[in-house]
């Protein structure tokens, strides 16, 4: 089966009713995301919170995530470096 005009044109016609309906989508994420979370889908927070506006628990929260990167990046810099101290 060749590819032919038909084809390519079905999917430049695809290609914009994709970007369209995305770019719809970005400029209402707000409201589309909260329509989404009443119908039960559980969509993540868009964007970066405020900190001023969090409760105190999920501040506690981000924290421990947080911890729990820098941990995990010093335990890796630091087998790094053993590894090179070793070598040498």
């Amino acid at each position: 089966m060749a590819i032919n005009s038909n084809h390519v044109t079905g999917f430049v016609v695809g290609l914009g009713i994709a970007a369209a309906g995305f770019y719809v989508y970005k400029k209402n994420q707000p409201a589309v995301d909260d329509w989404l979370r009443q119908q039960g889908v559980k969509m993540p927070a868009a964007g970066t919170r405020d900190a001023t506006a969090m409760t105190l628990e999920e501040l506690v929260t981000e924290k421990e995530k947080l911890e729990d990167i820098i941990a995990e990046r010093e335990m890796n810099a630091g087998g790094e470096d053993g590894a090179a101290g070793e070598a040498k």
